[in-house]
Formats: structure tokens, C-alpha cells, sequence
């Protein structure tokens, strides 16, 4: 894959300042730039790993509400992986490959920061991911944090009975390519009918408010904005996490490397949301009892997989708690 090192404003949404460090095939590594550009602190840095199959800017979705924008007003030096947007050949692109391009992202932080370890924050689908990439790890992360990523999939609720092997073949899904975005919002809407229903109702109440239909339309924006699951990696996805959780199991394997979870022994922040129908709490607590690390908290939001991140009371509970233990962590 090519990499240009050349600095480039990045392309996409999202309203916190930026540059594009490096693109690593459909996927660019993103470096926040300092609040009213004075240096960021003297810390560790923090790179996220948003899910690949929504794009990365529910991270930095709007002015009030901006989990990036929050550390880097923090103090704390942020960037980010954007995954990009697959393209059709982009289908052979395997589990292993999208774990590797984290290893990357991670190299190509610590060198543009000169730091020797960074914080970490996965979030959705790719906390899994980035907890993958820390068990291999371990000795490059000073700090682990997993926003609604799911590790036990025993305990993935209705997504894993979906996906239950009984019924579900996800080479016969993988066949013909890419998986659609329709495709894979046609299951979330399943497992909760009428959500559309009821959010535009709620909509309307509240429609009056120039700041809740601001914070609706930007939500809207972003959730009509995702982009297909590379087939190769979707089927092996579902096939040995979903069906056969081989993750909480130690038998995952990647690059022939197991990924043994226990290895994992940096601080550790499990951050769940009790309407989460994505990750039930459930499946991302599960990791907290399979690392080693000594320094483990959990903190439990109000809402749904994305509201709790990106809702009125994020700014309120979710960031200036994140910012903290990141601060203590990575000082």
C-alpha cells in the first residue's frame, strides 16, 4: 500500500481542526491540531479507532458535541484512523489486514509525536479491533480505553442471533463483494422496528429548538454516511467472533499470532451505554475479566450506542471523565 508522508488537509466531515498525516490504501491517519494552535501538553498520545463501517467523524460530529474536539481543548495530543471508504477491489482486504493497518496508524503516531507508547481509544467495532492490535501489543500502550466495543459475543444480544450460524452464512453474504451499507442497516433497523418511528416523533417535539434540530440534522448527516463492510474481513468477522467467539475463547488467531487477551495490561477504561443495542454492556465488560491490567474502571452512560456519545449529556459525563483518565494515564 502507498503511503504519502507529505502533510495534506484531510478530506470529510468533522469540525475540529486537522491534517492528513499519511494515506495507507482507502485510509488516512488524521493529526488534530491544538487548541487556538498553542502545543498541546507535554503527554502521551491518543489515537482513535472508530468503527470501519460508519466514518469516523461521529467522533467529531458537531461543535457541542465532539469527543476529539474535547481532549484536544483537554490538552491532550489526538489523532485518529480514518478507515476511509472501500473500494470494490478493496473486498479481498482481510481481518488481519485491517489489524495491521492500526499497527501503522500506531507506528506513524508514536513517530510524528516522538513518543514510545500512546494511548488507545476503540470505539464500536473498533475497539475489538484495537483491543486485537494492544494483546499483540502490549508493550506500545500506555492506556487502553473501549467505548461500546463488544469482546464476548456470547453476549452480543440480538445482533448475535441474527448471526447465529443456524441460519446465517456469512461466506454466502460475502460472495458478491463488498457488504452494502443498506445491507447492514437493513439488520440494525430489525432489531428495533420502530426506532424510525419513534425518532421522528420525538423529533417533532422537540423541533421548536433551533440547537435539538441542529444536533438531529447533524445525526442524520453522519448515520446516512456509512460505507460498505470489506467483504473478506466481514465474513471472517462474523464467522469467528460472532459464531464462534474465538476472541474471549484464546483462539483467535491473527497473522498466526493468538491474540491472547491476557496480555493486555495497560490501564484499562470500559465505557458501555445502558440502551446499547449494538454492544449490550454485557459483551464489552467481559474484556475487564481477561486482562492483566491492575488499573480497571468501567463507567456506565445513559443512552443508545451513539446518543450516549454523541447526545447532549456526552459533553457533561462521557468527556470531561475521558479527559481526565486519559490525562492521569498518559501524563
Amino acid at each position: 500500500m502507498g503511503i504519502e508522508n507529505a502533510l495534506s488537509p484531510s478530506r470529510g466531515e468533522g469540525v475540529t481542526p486537522r491534517d492528513a498525516l499519511y494515506t495507507d490504501g482507502s485510509a488516512e491517519l488524521l493529526r488534530f491540531r491544538p487548541a487556538g494552535g498553542a502545543p498541546a501538553a507535554p503527554r502521551l498520545p491518543v489515537l482513535l479507532v472508530p468503527s470501519i463501517i460508519n466514518r469516523w467523524y461521529v467522533l467529531d460530529l458537531r461543535p457541542a458535541a465532539t469527543l476529539a474536539g474535547e481532549l484536544v481543548r483537554a490538552g491532550h495530543r489526538v489523532y485518529l484512523l480514518d478507515w476511509g471508504v472501500p473500494r470494490d477491489e478493496d473486498r479481498l482486504l482481510g481481518w488481519d489486514d485491517l489489524v495491521a493497518r492500526i499497527g501503522r496508524a500506531a507506528r506513524a503516531t508514536l513517530r510524528d509525536s516522538g513518543a514510545t507508547r500512546l494511548g488507545l481509544l476503540g470505539y464500536c467495532m473498533g475497539a475489538t479491533l484495537a483491543g486485537i492490535w494492544t494483546a499483540l501489543n502490549p508493550e506500545r500502550v500506555a492506556g487502553f480505553v473501549n467505548l461500546a466495543g463488544p469482546f464476548d459475543f456470547a453476549q452480543a444480544g440480538m445482533l448475535g442471533t441474527l448471526t447465529d450460524r443456524r441460519w446465517f452464512d456469512p461466506a454466502a453474504a460475502a460472495a458478491a463483494g463488498n457488504i452494502a451499507p443498506w445491507l447492514m442497516q437493513s439488520g440494525f433497523v430489525a432489531l428495533r422496528p420502530t426506532q424510525q418511528l419513534g425518532k421522528w416523533v420525538s423529533f417533532l417535539d422537540r423541533a421548536w429548538d433551533p440547537a435539538a434540530r441542529e444536533a438531529f440534522w447533524a445525526l442524520e448527516g453522519w448515520a446516512g454516511d456509512n460505507v460498505a463492510f470489506p467483504a473478506a474481513a466481514y465474513e471472517r468477522y462474523v464467522r469467528e467472533l460472532y459464531q464462534e467467539n474465538q476472541l474471549v475463547l484464546g483462539r483467535h488467531h491473527v497473522a498466526g499470532a493468538r491474540v491472547d487477551l491476557s496480555r493486555i495490561d495497560a490501564p484499562l477504561f470500559t465505557i458501555t451505554a445502558d440502551r446499547d443495542g449494538i454492544c449490550p454492556p454485557p459483551a464489552a465488560l467481559a474484556l475487564a475479566a481477561l486482562v492483566s491490567s491492575r488499573d480497571r474502571e468501567a463507567l456506565e452512560l445513559s443512552g443508545g450506542h451513539v446518543g450516549a456519545v454523541v447526545g447532549a449529556k456526552a459533553t457533561r459525563t462521557l468527556y470531561p471523565r475521558l479527559a481526565s483518565w486519559l490525562r492521569e494515564r498518559l501524563s
